[in-house]
């Protein structure tokens, strides 16, 4: 009796591709809910012209040794970031028409003026601001 020939078998292995593809979705699946850790800003534009409103803004500061403090109403205090989130929480919550600010010295780190940010949107407050100088005029113009 004769035997029959086998053909080889030409399929393509998919198991590699199919394990590749869920290690993917299980990354972009740890990674999405990150995307949303941001601080919301509010940006300024170049050549803006400075906003009038008829209240004081509710300042931050951030000093260069990353001391932080806060004006409310023209007076000035020290106060830590759990101290921070208390009173401009209760402050906005009974002003919430009035503006928050963000200053930054040019020598302290980015992430102590994060901090105050992440504070600051921890007590309610809708839009923060960033303070900065303004650019000086070039000569001629």
């Amino acid at each position: 009796m004769r035997r029959k020939r086998r053909k080889p078998v030409s399929d393509i292995n998919v198991v590699p591709y199919i394990d590749v593809m869920l290690v993917l979705l299980i990354i972009f699946m740890v990674t999405a809910p990150l995307m949303n850790l941001g601080v919301e800003l509010d940006l300024p534009q170049a050549n803006a012209n400075p906003l009038e409103t008829p209240e004081d803004p509710v300042v931050v500061s951030v000093d260069r040794d990353g001391a932080f403090f806060l004006t409310i109403a023209g007076e000035r205090e020290s106060i830590d970031l759990a101290g921070l989130t208390t009173k401009v929480g209760a402050f906005v919550r009974a002003n919430p028409k009035v503006p928050v600010l963000v200053g930054g010295d040019r020598n302290v780190g980015y992430g102590k003026v994060y901090e105050a940010m992440v504070a600051l949107q921890a007590a309610g407050a809708p839009r923060v601001g960033l303070m900065a100088d303004p650019l000086p005029a070039e000569p001629g113009k």
